[in-house]
C-alpha cells in the first residue's frame, strides 16, 4: 500500500490504460478519482467531463479535493485518435485533437498544480505515444497532437521542479485497448490488420493497459522521485525496428 492515503485524480478512467492505472492506484491504497466523457467508472469518485470544457474540469478538480483532499498524483491518459492523412485531415479535426490531447493536459495542470503546490509536491504522468517520434501516415492529427505533449512535459518539468512536482511520460505502442481495435475494425480485413500490427512489435503480442499501467504506476510513486522530464517508451521493442 505505498500510496495510502495520497489522493490521485485518473483521466480516461472508464476503459483502457485509464481503467487499469485506476485499479492499480486503488490497489496500492490511493484515493482515485475518475474522469472520462463516458457515463461511469470502477472508482471511488467519479466525473463525467468533456476535457474540452474547463469548467467542467475545474469543478471536478474541486470535487475532488473536496472529497479526498488535494491531489499529489495526476495520470492523464485521456485523449482522442482520428484517423486521417496530412492533406486529407480537415483544420476543425486537427484543432479539436490538439484541444483534448493537449490543451487538456494544461487545464488539468493548471488546477492541479495549486493543490499539489500545498501538498509539498505531486507527481504528473500524461499519455504519449510512439507516433510522436515516429511517422505515421495515418494519423497526422494525432502525432502532431503527442509529440506536443511531450514538449510540455519538458517544459513543465522545468518550470514545476521548484515545487517538487514531476513531469513524466509514457509513451505506449500498439496497446490492445478499445481505441485500438476501433482502428482494425476501419481495415477491409480487421483480422489481417491485427495480425500485421503484431508484427511490428519484436516481443510478438500488442501491449495490454496493464503493462502501460505498471509504468505509470512506477511514474507516480516515491520510487521514481529522482525522475522528471522523461519520456519513457513501452513499445514492446517496436522503435528497436523503426528507422
Amino acid at each position: 500500500m505505498a500510496l495510502n492515503g495520497r489522493a490521485a485524480i485518473v483521466t480516461g478512467a472508464a476503459s483502457g490504460i485509464g481503467a487499469a492505472v485506476a485499479r492499480r492506484l486503488r490497489e496500492q491504497g490511493a484515493r482515485v478519482t475518475g474522469i472520462d466523457l463516458a457515463e461511469t467508472a470502477d472508482v471511488a469518485l467519479f466525473r463525467q467531463v468533456d476535457l474540452r470544457d474547463d469548467a467542467a474540469l475545474a469543478q471536478a478538480v474541486r470535487a475532488a479535493g473536496a472529497a479526498h483532499g488535494e491531489a499529489t498524483i495526476l495520470v492523464h491518459c485521456a485523449g482522442i485518435c482520428p484517423p486521417g492523412s496530412l492533406l486529407d485531415t480537415d483544420d476543425a479535426t486537427y484543432l479539436d485533437t490538439y484541444d483534448v490531447n493537449v490543451l487538456s493536459a494544461v487545464r488539468l495542470l493548471r488546477h492541479c498544480v495549486p493543490g499539489m503546490r500545498a501538498r509539498g509536491g505531486g507527481s504528473v504522468v500524461l499519455a504519449s505515444s510512439i507516433n510522436a517520434r515516429f511517422a505515421t501516415p495515418t494519423l497526422a492529427a494525432y502525432a502532431a497532437s503527442k509529440a506536443a505533449v511531450e514538449s510540455l512535459v519538458r517544459t513543465a518539468a522545468l518550470e514545476l521542479a521548484p515545487s517538487q512536482i514531476r513531469v513524466n511520460a509514457v509513451a505506449p505502442a500498439s496497446v490492445d485497448t478499445p481505441m485500438l481495435r476501433a482502428s482494425f475494425q476501419r481495415a477491409h480485413d480487421p483480422a489481417a490488420a491485427r495480425e500485421r500490427n503484431i508484427g511490428r512489435h519484436p516481443l510478438g503480442r500488442l501491449g495490454t493497459a496493464e503493462d502501460v499501467a505498471a509504468l505509470a504506476m512506477f511514474l507516480a510513486g516515491d520510487d521514481s522521485r529522482w525522475i522528471t522530464g522523461a519520456v519513457i517508451p513501452i513499445d514492446g521493442g517496436a522503435a528497436v525496428t523503426r528507422r
